[in-house]
């Protein structure tokens, strides 16, 4: 029962934010092996001066080591 959350800054449409996590699912599905049923999609819009405290700080680096993709960026030095 994959869930799957997407954090990014806001500006997205709805229809944007419905087509991606339909894709997303569809990806896990086909991927992971299971159904498109057990998979759930949240997209949350965090304002880019809340990023650092809101997602930097609380979910990419205390998970470094759980991440299989990397982001190209850092806050460390903010």
């Amino acid at each position: 029962m994959p869930h799957i959350d997407i954090q990014c800054f806001p500006g997205r449409t709805e229809e944007q934010k419905a087509l991606c996590a339909e894709k997303v699912a569809a990806v896990v599905s086909e991927t992971l092996g299971c159904k498109i049923s057990s998979i759930s999609v949240a997209i949350r819009d965090i304002p880019e001066d809340q990023w650092k405290s809101r997602v930097w700080d609380t979910c990419i680096a205390p998970d470094k080591e759980l991440l299989y993709l990397k982001p190209g960026y850092t806050c460390e030095n903010e």
